[in-house]
């Protein structure tokens, strides 16, 4: 796997991309997610639960003989490439950021993994970009991810609707990286399982009628329609053209979808309808939500556990590498995210940053129950969710 070239292509990184004294006063972090576009009511959540983790670090008063983290926000827009890559650059050029806690979405994430972190030799960890495709870019041991791949996602909504007897379905993705590669997974798991896709059809976000595509599914027949997309675009246009004109009264939602702004405004006329997002339970995700309430940041969001996780194991990685650099992320992130070591929880991260100093080693658990696998990223766990009184509750983790 391309993780096991990491200590070689540490070595190559950069030199200009590296913060130039590990005990330097501050070393500045790159929080690049859409805070416009089409899931920009998730991504201050994220953005809240990344930069609590960060604060955590500082205030525990261990983090390499006073060395200060500080994040610095850039706008990815989700799903404007150009845009995404000129923010990136800024954030290296400008502001002299050492690691990047991003991207979200998974078009602009593979564009600045290629067009600066590569060139820059810039480490990322996102939380939330789930393509695929991402498993196998050219990454040069820079790219990891806590959110699992859409792989597992296609299979575990396949698993979903087997379980609920739901045989065919009409399905609707949105036409980009992301929605054609968790199309592409989900269709190929639930034919492989017998079940049958009436009509598999793209939608472009941000259009004002989307009567067309509704119609051509609606036609199509189909149980229930399968939507793929933003729930702050695309997707909701689609869920509200199909509620509008009685094609489809149940859906089935992708983890782009899960959104507490469509649940208060769609919900209700949603009934029934369910989904699976990236999602953990157990003590990391307990401790995550103590320390979140305690600090006035809502961490009861989509993806919100994975930013704060992925955060955490920046800090972490400089610790153990000793220094607040580029390399010692890229080298460290695989040693203290895995066995063996102390196990570390959410509010912890002070006692893990003393252990890595004292020599020791940590094996960090986080809020998602954190196994980087493969080519640096997680296996995860998914929520299998149901709208009830408008309201998503809990089915079942898987």
């Amino acid at each position: 796997m391309k993780k096991l070239l990491l200590a070689s292509a540490a070595t190559a990184l950069t030199a200009g991309a590296v913060f130039a004294a590990g005990h330097a006063s501050e070393a500045k972090i790159g929080v690049i997610l859409g805070y416009t576009g089409p899931i920009e009511s998730l991504t201050p959540m994220m953005a809240d639960s990344a930069e609590l983790a960060l604060a955590e670090v500082n205030d525990s008063g261990n983090f390499l003989d006073g060395v200060t983290l500080v994040p610095v926000r850039a706008d990815s827009t989700c799903v404007d490439a150009a845009a995404a890559t000129a923010a990136a650059e800024r954030l290296v050029t400008t502001d002299g950021i050492v690691a990047i806690m991003g991207a979200d979405c998974s078009g602009v994430t593979g564009a600045i993994l290629s067009n600066v972190a590569l060139a820059n030799g810039i480490p990322m960890i996102s939380p939330s970009a789930t393509s695929p495709a991402l498993s196998t870019a050219e990454d040069n041991g820079l790219f990891f991810r806590t959110a699992p791949s859409d792989a597992r996602q296609g299979v575990v909504l396949a698993e979903i609707l087997s379980a609920r007897g739901i045989s065919e379905v009409a399905v609707t993705y949105t036409n980009n990286d992301y929605g054609k590669g968790l199309s592409d997974s989900f269709i190929a798991a639930f034919e492989a399982a017998g079940g049958s896709v009436t009509l598999n059809a793209p939608h472009e976000d941000n259009k004002a009628d989307y009567s067309a595509e509704v119609g051509a599914l609606a036609s199509a027949g189909g149980d229930i329609l399968v939507t793929l997309g933003y729930s702050d675009s695309g997707g909701k246009g689609m869920i509200q053209a199909a509620l509008d004109s009685g094609a489809f009264d149940t859906f089935m939602m992708g983890d782009g979808m899960y959104g507490d702004a469509l649940f208060a405004e769609l919900g209700a006329d949603m009934e029934g309808s369910f989904g699976a997002v990236p999602w953990s339970e157990g003590a990391g995700a307990d401790a995550f939500a103590a320390i979140t309430a305690a600090a006035g940041v809502n961490g009861e969001s989509s993806f919100t556990r994975e930013a704060y996780d992925a955060a955490a194991l920046i800090a972490l990685a400089m610790m153990k590498g000793g220094a607040a650099t580029s390399e010692a992320v890229a080298a460290n992130v695989l040693d203290v995210a895995n066995a063996p070591g102390e196990k570390i929880l959410p509010g912890e991260l002070g006692r893990a940053l003393q252990i890595l100093a004292d020599g020791g080693e940590i094996d960090y658990v986080g809020a998602t129950n954190v196994e980087l696998i493969g080519p640096g990223e997680a296996a995860g766990t998914y929520r299998h969710y149901e709208l009830k009184g408008g309201a998503p509750e809990t089915v079942e983790f898987k």
